[in-house]
């Protein structure tokens, strides 16, 4: 019965953007009011899970963000027209491994200081068994030392833990990190601890009625970090292909934001997984020269393969909704459009 649902509803969503679609009358309030009817905005009390949405997935996508099942958080943009949508765009998510795209632009950042080199030798930062909660940091020790662009490579490609903490030991830290971020104007956004310990201590609270500012970022951060390495803002064209190279390799997450996009298109992306806590962030670039950052954060709904799900439905439904102001606009030169960062 869900997936009927869910066909009607995305039918009737697509049905909303082409009534937007006259250039008389579209305007980005318009696109933007018509994802909010869909996926609600207001960030309210995560704990009052009758008001979580203004209106849920449940209604309107076949049961996809119902606000009894958890807080689902949403930013996208289009870089070449600057149009986006936020849903609980400004709340902090858990960013778990949506993170180590931080710590790679950290490193890479410093190999542009000349600090260190993409053939630097660091070693793996193994864990070790240690209780919850029973120090401030999980206990590590070294494993192989690998290069820094390998390292890199499977932290982002395979979402390796122990590749990020020894390139979060190697620029210094969280702190860094945050430092890192501050700098180029990206907030809210925090580093608090190593992955290991992240992971040994995870399941201290419930993200989908609690928010936990350790650790965390808003979508709306994310996407700008997206935006900001995809256009060259904040690393050099070598340190860029880098990151977003790897990112065009990921294996994990084939369930999220690349499952329901069509096959002409091309996703790279960053996955995310904790307790009871599911992400993904990406790019996804459209076979018209288009460019749209996604950050999507789904706490609860039941399960990991119910969060994967949300996460794949709602990342079509935003590259569909797009496609159709682009469609809006057919003379536009989207691949040099200027990117507006829309506040």
């Amino acid at each position: 019965m869900a997936r009927p649902r869910l066909l009607a509803a995305l039918t009737g969503l697509l049905a909303s953007f082409a009534a937007l679609a006259s250039p008389a009358v579209a305007s980005q309030d318009e696109l933007e009011a018509t994802f909010d009817s869909t996926f609600g905005t207001q960030a309210r009390n995560p704990q009052s899970f009758d008001a979580v949405y203004a209106s849920t997935f449940e209604q309107r996508i076949a049961d996809l963000a119902n606000p009894a099942l958890g807080r689902i958080g949403v930013a996208a943009v289009d870089l070449a027209t600057g149009e986006q949508v936020m849903v609980l765009g400004d709340q902090l998510f858990p960013m778990a491994s949506t993170s180590k795209i931080a710590v790679a632009a950290t490193y890479l950042e410093m190999v542009e200081q000349g600090r260190f080199s993409l053939t630097s030798e660091f070693p793996l930062m193994m864990p070790v068994a240690s209780a919850k909660f029973s120090s401030a940091k999980a206990p590590v020790r070294a494993g192989q030392y690998m290069p820094a662009i390998d390292l890199i490579e499977i932290m982002i490609t395979r979402s390796s833990n122990p590749a990020t903490d020894a390139l979060l030991a190697a620029v210094g830290g969280p702190e860094a990190v945050n430092a890192f971020m501050q700098r180029k104007g990206i907030a809210p956004f925090s580093i608090n601890r190593d992955i290991a310990t992240l992971v040994r201590d995870d399941g201290e609270y419930n993200p989908a009625t609690h928010i936990d500012t350790r650790d965390a970022a808003t979508p709306r951060a994310m996407v700008r970090l997206l935006a900001g390495l995809y256009r060259g803002e904040y690393l050099s064209e070598q340190s860029r292909q880098v990151i977003l190279g790897a990112m065009s390799r990921t294996v994990t997450g084939k369930r999220r934001i690349p499952a329901n996009i069509p096959l002409e298109a091309r996703v790279s992306h960053k996955t995310g997984s904790l307790n009871n806590t599911s992400s993904d962030i990406g790019l996804i670039e459209c076979p018209d020269g288009r460019v749209i950052a996604v950050a999507i954060y789904v706490t609860g709904q039941g399960g990991k393969l119910a969060r994967e799900e949300r996460i794949a439905a709602i990342a079509r439904a935003l590259y569909d909704g797009f496609a159709v102001r682009a469609q809006a606009n057919p003379t536009r030169n989207w691949a040099s459009a200027p990117y507006a960062t829309g506040g």
